[in-house]
């Protein structure tokens, strides 16, 4: 017997609008109850693939499967395995948050006898039973976006897709969402798409990069930050006569070389960026190699990169592809 299938499967994904391609041969997978993050530019196709996802949009070509599922043949069962949030959430602004989750659990079909609980238990997840009985249109954009987040997770559906869930909301409101998701991790399987990079980075299990429609990168934070900035990167504050520093460097480890560095300041101190293909720690033979040369270092530290340093450097990357010339026929 096969093993249980993936939440998600992408398989060459496609779609164009008017002859534009938003989306260009897509190809992935999300295990049950993992939480991806899902990254690229304004107009890189996240938001085209996620409406695809949900069966909001078809695809030019290519299938989506949800939970075994066909998007494109199912879309009814689709639609109840499915909980989403979009980026512009169209609350009614004329009932009140209580009526409104009461209003979608019912058209989710959750039972009468289950609703009255489990709107309890979402309102208490989002903290909003403060405002339970207020009416929508009167909240500011932080509970809206709690709203949408709530009524998202409210039938307990088995994939959770988020489109720019933490926008407007201010640093308390950010760590209330951030502890939510985490809480669905092994239960419910959470795609979020942010341009909030650190959110991102402690919140999934995995991150997906795409660009141009396409997919430029994918994997753990680590994984990514190996695969698409490589080695280690180290920055020194160091003074003295630095014309053999590339020599002295080239000893310690033949990759170790000088990236960049500044005009030396009042004190005769330079700020050195150094690069290595080698990941393990290089920092003690280097300082060592530096005293040995009677150099003064004030300060010597390992550089640790950013998924937003992941994120620049991937789509730096697939723009540098395109725009490289292609070889002539011969």
């Amino acid at each position: 017997m096969p093993d249980q299938p993936l939440a998600i499967e992408v398989s060459h994904l496609v779609k164009t609008y008017a002859g534009v391609t938003a989306v260009a041969d897509i190809s992935f997978t999300v295990a049950r109850g993992e939480i991806i993050g899902f990254l690229g530019p304004n107009g890189a196709g996240k938001s085209t693939t996620m409406r695809i996802l949900t069966g909001y949009l078809p695809a030019t070509s290519g299938s989506v499967r949800i939970c075994g599922l066909s998007v494109a043949h199912q879309p009814d069962e689709i639609k109840r395995k499915i909980g989403y949030m979009p980026e512009n959430n169209p609350l009614p602004e004329d009932m009140r948050v209580s009526e409104y989750l009461y209003f979608r659990g019912r058209l989710k079909e959750v039972s009468r006898r289950k609703l009255g609980p489990r709107i309890d238990e979402v309102l208490e997840l989002c903290d909003l039973k403060r405002v339970r009985h207020k009416i929508i249109g009167q909240l500011s954009k932080g509970y809206r976006q709690r709203v949408g987040i709530a009524e998202a997770i409210l039938a307990e559906p088995p994939v959770i897709i988020m489109d720019e869930p933490t926008i407007g909301l201010d640093p308390h409101q950010i760590l209330i969402v951030r502890d939510l998701i985490a809480s669905l991790r092994g239960r419910m399987t959470v795609i979020i798409s942010s341009h909030i990079l650190p959110e991102i980075e402690m919140t999934c299990d995995r991150v997906l990069i795409i660009n141009q429609g396409r997919v430029v990168a994918q994997g753990t934070p680590t994984d990514l930050r190996r695969e698409v900035l490589g080695g280690s990167h180290y920055q020194l504050e160091v003074a003295g006569d630095l014309t053999s520093l590339p020599a002295h460097l080239a000893l310690v480890e033949p990759t170790l070389t000088v990236t960049a560095q500044t005009e030396p300041d009042a004190a005769g101190f330079r700020s050195v960026s150094l690069s290595t293909d080698r990941v393990d720690e290089l920092g003690e033979p280097l300082l060592r190699a530096l005293l040995a040369q009677n150099l003064r270092v004030r300060s010597l530290s390992r550089v640790h990169s950013t998924l937003e340093d992941v994120f620049l450097a991937a789509t730096r990357r697939s723009w540098d592809a395109v725009a490289a010339p292609k070889p002539a026929a011969k």
